[in-house]
Parts: structure tokens; C-alpha cells; sequence
């Protein structure tokens, strides 16, 4: 039966893209077999409770063969009918060139950038180590699941698969299978002209266990690998040997299948030798029906038999449960605010040097804040000095040795927040959020409460250089949809910046934080308005010239304010977009309708000039930086109050 569902399979997904006139047979028709036993027989899953928290979790990571993954999902249930795989690809339809995680059911995350989905996986399977760790008791189990993955050889080729399976042989991730789709074939052609490296051998000296040479159109192979894979103590890597288009007569095996459609001679040829009819398009035979619908029973009762374990694990348990609940609802304490708003800080003082007391105190009262640094926790001040790390054979922990794998740990977090009941941040210098940028992207995408914290956020580091004063970040990540950016000002708004990002649960949101010290701002109307992107730290409300920054040139526009003689007003803009998504009343409070705007930015100012009209003044820093003390490489480019003043008086 499984291969007749394999075969039904393959059939569903050519007449998909071949409908579409775009997409990706090749994958789809080359790993039936490997989904025909995952979904068939090996998974653990419940069509009708898409969000089980016991479900095996599988994630696409070459996520352009996402007509396969729809093929399945219809089969077996999932809210996703015939006429949406007949949309495939189409506006707004529920099956879109790529999976995407709020769109369709069972899909457990957007996968498309290739390794993306890979290091979801890891980011899933430590979730399931934690979560069992935290909460299955002797008596009763209610974290056991796996978590499989299919990879091609454009994900193997990524760097960030490397870093992340060489983060998962480290950890020992046991019940992670990864399937590698082996059939040598990518875009340009055959991957002997770019990759012939021992991707084995590879993955061996990461620490996992790699079955070899299983010939993945076999399925009693494949159930074989699967089978010892789940008898190791190690992450597996299964590599499945594979043809790209397998029974194609004429583009089987050749890069032609991989990204258009086979065309009517190959589709033909196909299903004449997987015996489907020819004539009819998206064929489901009544066996394969009936198989599904079967399977589909006996799923249903493995997870009312879980449900039902769960009820006694929460009866004996309820502490536990409490904490369940809360973790699985990103619940916060009530007194959340109080509880920060009571962290001692002295100035002047780092705003990095603000978050890491701030960070800690919460996660005193939020034992689901789970995170680490790439390395760099002593800079970043994110270490949980109450709590043990999550190493080998030790899940009970709260922090993460991300090693300096950036990218690997920004799509390993996204991992974490979508398994749900833990929530997860990430920390390195704002110059590396580039090796990242991919996964921050993902996060927003997904709509997933990760929280970055960024620290040495200028050309104010110093000596360390141009390499790594991030002179254009900021602005790089402001301009991705969905992320909400917060550079803080002094300790207050550190505060106030974790305040709302531990409140903010529809997407990721960026702490950009200060190498260098900070003294304390008196505002004289308080934070009260510092959830609108913007507020007025000091200054008369018919001031002629307003002064606007973020970060640590609030405190420069305050001396600048100091030597001017005209009246003028200081406007923090911890996050920009959210300001200008502020009513037009509003704006016009903190910025007056015919004033002269001077904006003060230590890094790139090219989005700034949205706040600006035609009488302004803009210091920025529109080249690399430069080496030396921090303090002299500011004076360098032109951040001296005295010298600002001067100009502003001059242009005036």
C-alpha cells in the first residue's frame, strides 16, 4: 500500500506545478517513497489537532518541493482539499509556491532559504529535550516525540547547515533524524561540478550517527533506516539515495526537473509507469483513500490516549501544569512592569550594561525565557547566572553556548519559539546580525516573539574598527517588515525596551544596545509615551528647533541643546516605525508642524528623512568607521555638541 501511496503521490505533485506552470517536480517525484513511509506509517501526528504538543514535528527543509508536503497533507487529512492543491501556486490560495507557517495546516515552519528548515529542526528537537526534561514525571510521559527533516544538496551546500548540525552532534540530539535527498542533481546541473566533498564523512565527524547508501525508492529501506536511527544515541543522518523526476522518461535524473514543470511527454510516461491514468489529472485512488482514512482513525485515538495520560500527568501535577499553561500562552507575571521598574541601575551605565540585570529579572519570573549568546555572553550580558546551561545530556538548563554560529542561532531560535512552550532570545554584536539576517527575516515572517539583543550598536565601540562599528545595521533592520527595532537611550529605556519586548508576542523584536556608558536623562514627562516609537524628553512645546535620536545620541542631542540659545526640544525615537505609525495628531505634537528638525544618528541616516521637512540639519555617518577610542572616533565624525550647535545656528 505504501508504494501505491508513494505513486498517487508523484502524480499529485506533477499535475500541481504542471496546473501552476511553475514549481518543483523533482523533489516531490524523487522522494515519494520517503514521505509514503513518514507519513504512512512512521509519524506520529493528528490531522485533526494540528497543534497535539506530542506530534512528531517534520519540517520541508527544501522547501521549494513543497508539492510534496501538500500531496501528503491532503491525504492524510489535513485541512487542505484537492481544489487547493489545484491552486497550487495561485493568489491567495493555501498552497503557495514555498510552505509557509500561517498559511496551511501541518506546516510547522516556512521553509524556502535552504538550510533554513534544517536548523528549525535542530531548534525543535532541543525543545523536545527540554520540554521532557522540564515536565515528564516517572509516573507519567508527555514529551516523546521526533523530529525529521528532509534535506537536498542545496541545503547540505549552505553554511548554515554546518553550523547547525555540528551544534546538534555537540548536544547529541538523539531523536533528530535528518534525510538527505542525494541525487547529485541542483540548478546548474549535475553538484559534481561544485560538491564532492563526503557529506558523510562530514556529518560523522560532527558526531552524528549517518546510515549510508540507503536507496530511498526502496521502502523497506527507508523504514530499516528509520528504525535504526531512532536505536541511536546520536542525531542520524540517513542519506537517502535518490533520482531527481525518478521514472521521467526523458528528465529523470538531469537538472531539467528540478524547477519546471516535467511538460505533457514526461508526465505521460510517468504515470504510465506508476501505473496512474494517464488521462485524469490529481488522481487519488479509493485504497488511498480508504488507507488514510483508516490511518487517520488510529491517529486520532493515540492522541486521546495522550490527552488522556496529559489529564493524569495535570491531575498529580499541578504546578506543573500551571507552568505549562503559562509557557504554552507566553503568559506574563501581572507584576511584570513592577518587577523591572524595581532593578537597581546606577549611571552612567552601558545599555547593555542595563539589559543584563533587566534580562535576568525577568527571567527570575518567567521560567520559559530560555536563550545564549554566539559566543559572546560576557559582551552581550545575557548569561542567566542563576541557571545551568543545556549541554550534553543536561536539558534542565535556561542558557544556550551558541558557539559563534550566528546564523545557525537565529534559525535554531525560530526552531524553539514555533515547537512552543519555550520562548527564546539571541545575542551578538549588532555588526553580526548580517551572518543572521536570513533567520531574523524568517522570524518576522512567522510572526514568531524572538527577542535579539544586539549590543555594540556604533561607531562608538571604537577600537576595534570599521570591521565592526555597524554603521549601516540599524538601518538594515528597520526596514524588515514585522521587526520591531529598539534602540534605547539610558537605563530607563532599557527597561522599558525588555518591557515591550517580552509584551509583544506577534513577531521578533531587536534590542540594539551601547558598548559605552550612558548618563541617566530626566524626562520631563516620564515613559509614558515611550510605546509610541517616540517621545519628548525635555524641551517647550513651541520650541523652534527639535533635536531627534535613538540610542546613545540622545544624550549628545542634550548637550547640543545645552549650547544653543534658541529654545529647542528633545525627541527620543527609540523605534522609529512605530513612531511614524503613530496618528498624524500626535506627530505633529512631538515634532511641531513648522519647526527646524535636527536628527542626530551615529550610523546611517537615509530613513530619518521621513520625520524631516524642508528646514533640517542631519549629523550621521554615511562611510565605515575608524579605529581608535571611542570617544575620538565620535568627535572624528563630526558628534561635538559644540561644532552641531554651530551649524544649526549657522543654517538657522
Amino acid at each position: 500500500m505504501l508504494k501505491e501511496v508513494a505513486n498517487i503521490t508523484r502524480g499529485l505533485s506533477v499535475d500541481a506545478v504542471e496546473k501552476a506552470g511553475s514549481g518543483h517536480p523533482g523533489m516531490p517525484v524523487g522522494c515519494a517513497d520517503i514521505g509514503a513511509v513518514l507519513y504512512g506509517e512512521v509519524m506520529d501526528f493528528d490531522p485533526t489537532s494540528p497543534e497535539w504538543p506530542d506530534r512528531d514535528r517534520f519540517v520541508l527543509s527544501a522547501g521549494h518541493g513543497s508539492a510534496w508536503l501538500y500531496s501528503f497533507l491532503h491525504l492524510t487529512g489535513y485541512d487542505l482539499s484537492l481544489e487547493d492543491l489545484k491552486n497550487f501556486r495561485q493568489l491567495g490560495s493555501k498552497t503557495p509556491g514555498h510552505p509557509e507557517y500561517n498559511d496551511t495546516e501541518g506546516i510547522e515552519t516556512t521553509t524556502g532559504p535552504l538550510g533554513q528548515g534544517f536548523a528549525n529542526a535542530v531548534g525543535m528537537a532541543i525543545s523536545e529535550k527540554m520540554l521532557a526534561e522540564r515536565y515528564n514525571t516517572d509516573e507519567h510521559t508527555i514529551i516523546d516525540h521526533y523530529t525529521y527533516t528532509i534535506l537536498g544538496d542545496g541545503c547540505m551546500m549552505e553554511g548554515i547547515s554546518s553550523e547547525a548540525a555540528s551544534y546538534a552532534g555537540h548536544l547529541g540530539l538523539d531523536k533528530l533524524i535528518a534525510i538527505y535527498d542525494d541525487n547529485n542533481i541542483s540548478i546548474e546541473g549535475k553538484t559534481d561540478i561544485t560538491f564532492t566533498e563526503s557529506v558523510v564523512d562530514r556529518f560523522k565527524s560532527y558526531g552524528w550517527h549517518v546510515i549510508e547508501d540507503v536507496d530511498g525508492h526502496d521502502i523497506d529501506a527507508v523504514k530499516e533506516a528509520i528504525a535504526e536511527a531512532k536505536k541511536s544515541n546520536k542525531p542520524t543522518l540517513i542519506d537517502a539515495n535518490t533520482t531527481i523526476a525518478y521514472g521521467a522518461p526523458n528528465k529523470a535524473g538531469t537538472s531539467d526537473a528540478h524547477g519546471a514543470p516535467l511538460g505533457t511527454e514526461d508526465i505521460k510516461g510517468l504515470k504510465e509507469k506508476f501505473d496512474l491514468p494517464v488521462e485524469e489529472e490529481f488522481y487519488v485512488s479509493d485504497a488511498v483513500r480508504d488507507f488514510f482514512a483508516e490511518r487517520k482513525e488510529q491517529l486520532v485515538e493515540q492522541r486521546k490516549e495522550w490527552e488522556a495520560e496529559f489529564e493524569a500527568w495535570a491531575q498529580a501535577n499541578p504546578e506543573l501544569k500551571e507552568q505549562w499553561d503559562q509557557a504554552h500562552n507566553l503568559e506574563l507575571p501581572q507584576d511584570l512592569e513592577e518587577i523591572v521598574h524595581a532593578v537597581e541601575l546606577d549611571t552612567p551605565r552601558a545599555t547593555r550594561k542595563a539589559s543584563g540585570p533587566t534580562l535576568r529579572a525577568i527571567a527570575d519570573d518567567v521560567p520559559y525565557l530560555v536563550g545564549g549568546s554566539a559566543d559572546l555572553a560576557p559582551s552581550n550580558k545575557t548569561y542567566l547566572n542563576k541557571y545551568s546551561e543545556i549541554q550534553p545530556g543536561e536539558f534542565r538548563g535556561r542558557n544556550f553556548r551558541f558557539g559563534v554560529r550566528e546564523h545557525a542561532m537565529g534559525a535554531i531560535v525560530n526552531g524553539i519559539s514555533l515547537h512552543a512552550g519555550l520562548r527564546p532570545f539571541a545575542a551578538t554584536f549588532l555588526v553580526f546580525s548580517d551572518y543572521m539576517r536570513s533567520a531574523i527575516r524568517m522570524a518576522a515572517l512567522m510572526e514568531q516573539p524572538v527577542v535579539y539583543v544586539f549590543t555594540h550598536d556604533s561607531i562608538y565601540i571604537g577600537e576595534d574598527g570599521p570591521t565592526h562599528q555597524p554603521v549601516e545595521h540599524v538601518e538594515a533592520l528597520r526596514v524588515i517588515p514585522n521587526l520591531e527595532v529598539l534602540r534605547p537611550a539610558d537605563e530607563e529605556e532599557t527597561k522599558e525596551a525588555w518591557l515591550e519586548a517580552m509584551n509583544r508576542t506577534e513577531g521578533p523584536t531587536a534590542l540594539v544596545l551601547t558598548r559605552q556608558n550612558l548618563p541617566h536623562l530626566d524626562k520631563e514627562n516620564g515613559l509614558a509615551d515611550f510605546d509610541k516609537g517616540a517621545y519628548v524628553v525635555q524641551g517647550t512645546e513651541d520650541a523652534e528647533i527639535v533635536l531627534l535620536a535613538s540610542g546613545s545620541e540622545v544624550s549628545l542631542a542634550q548637550e547640543v541643546a545645552d549650547e544653543l540659545e534658541e529654545e529647542s526640544k528633545i525627541v527620543s525615537v527609540p523605534e522609529r516605525e512605530k513612531f511614524l505609525a503613530q496618528d498624524e495628531d500626535y506627530i505633529n505634537e512631538v515634532l511641531g508642524e513648522d519647526t527646524f528638525r535636527v536628527v542626530l544618528e551615529a550610523g546611517v541616516s537615509s530613513g530619518w528623512y521621513q520625520l524631516l521637512n524642508d528646514k533640517y540639519h542631519v549629523v550621521s555617518v554615511e562611510e565605515f568607521g575608524a579605529s581608535g577610542p571611542g570617544a575620538e572616533v565620535g568627535e572624528h565624525f563630526g558628534f561635538i555638541a559644540e561644532d552641531i550647535a554651530a551649524d544649526i545656528k549657522e543654517k538657522l
